[in-house]
């Protein structure tokens, strides 16, 4: 199943669970503050009418579980996905706006419930890394070779992220598989930018070291002004 399809199956027990209408929920300046998509005005609404943050579920769901599963893979990222919004309710009226937007927000609660797994996640990387799929022999040379060539270079990458810090690795793959900018990773955090950059680039050096990838080779870098939003 894929990562969109999967906020429609948990949508109906999470929504039911914790959002539902107040009695009195009449029309207010909700359908506003949303066609605005001001995803913090959205949360301020929630606090009054629940429903509302439905809105920011169904928003940022996909991108919350891609990014998790990403790191743990699909059946943790089911569970963790699903308890990041849970504590996004819970908290929500604690958001402040000053300190970064609710993506990021997100985000950084995300990140917090990956760093409960740790050693799943690096046993996740080593374990790939160990179990690569051989190529089909049989197959066209050129894609054979091809394959060869990604597979050789996906192992050493796996290990090289199983062997960062845990710090390093939440910078690095924030920006990477997030599309985060050095801002928003810092706001998600709660650290300062310049400890953001340099993680990124002692995390940057490392799996250089490891590929063998010169530096200036590195094509849609992000920089102190935003990030590339390549999704994954």
């Amino acid at each position: 199943m894929s990562a969109c399809a999967r906020p429609r199956r948990l949508r109906a027990g999470f929504l039911g669970a914790l959002v539902s209408p107040p009695a009195d929920s009449g029309p207010s300046g909700g359908e506003r503050i949303d066609s605005a998509g001001d995803d913090a005005g959205v949360l301020a609404e929630s606090l009054s009418q629940p429903e509302w943050f439905g809105r920011i579920y169904d928003r940022h769901f996909p991108d919350i579980y891609r990014y998790i599963a990403s790191r743990l893979g699909p059946d943790d990222a089911d569970d963790l996905a699903a308890e990041t919004f849970i504590d996004a309710f819970r908290r929500r009226a604690s958001f402040d706006s000053s300190r970064g937007g609710v993506r990021q927000w997100l985000f950084g609660i995300a990140t917090r419930l990956v760093a409960q797994h740790r050693r799943a996640e690096a046993r996740r990387y080593r374990a790939l890394a160990r179990t690569l799929a051989e190529p089909d022999p049989g197959g066209h040379d050129d894609w054979v070779v091809a394959r060869v060539s990604a597979q050789a270079r996906r192992e050493p990458l796996l290990r090289a992220l199983a062997g960062l810090s845990d710090d390093d690795r939440d910078v690095l793959l924030l920006i990477a598989l997030g599309g985060l900018s050095y801002e928003e990773v810092a706001a998600a955090l709660s650290i300062p930018p310049g400890t953001v950059a340099s993680r990124l680039n002692r995390a940057r050096r490392k799996v250089r070291g490891v590929l063998d990838v010169p530096q200036s080779s590195q094509a849609g870098q992000p920089n102190s002004q935003g990030a590339s939003h390549a999704r994954h």
